[in-house]
């Protein structure tokens, strides 16, 4: 029962793709603030290939966080990133529901 937990866990994941010798971002939520619908401490693993596992927002911001993370998977330098209600692109990217998130990504290795 652990291993299959573990097996699902992005960090967990990202150190396997790793192993294989593929570039890997991870996303991480460090802030939320009102409706948001993933906690601090969430996981998005990103491949240099577009690839991901895990989530930082249950769908509202994962395909900007992914294209974030390929950038940064490029050129090495972490970014922080904050999506809500009150950022112009809330309503792009489909935080519509409310609240605010800020999530850190860097290139693991």
């Amino acid at each position: 029962m652990l291993s299959a937990v573990l097996a699902d866990d992005p960090l967990v994941i990202a150190e396997g793709w790793a192993k294989e010798g593929r570039s890997v971002a991870v996303a991480t939520v460090v802030e939320t603030w009102g409706s948001a619908p993933r906690p601090v401490g969430s996981h998005l693993v990103i491949d240099g290939e577009g690839n991901f596992e895990g989530s930082v927002s249950g769908g509202c911001v994962e395909g900007a966080v992914v294209s974030e993370a390929m950038d940064v998977i490029a050129a090495g330098a972490p970014r922080m990133l904050e999506f809500g209600v009150a950022d112009e692109t809330a309503w792009r990217v489909g935080l519509s529901c409310g609240g605010r998130i800020r999530v850190y990504v860097e290139k693991l290795g």
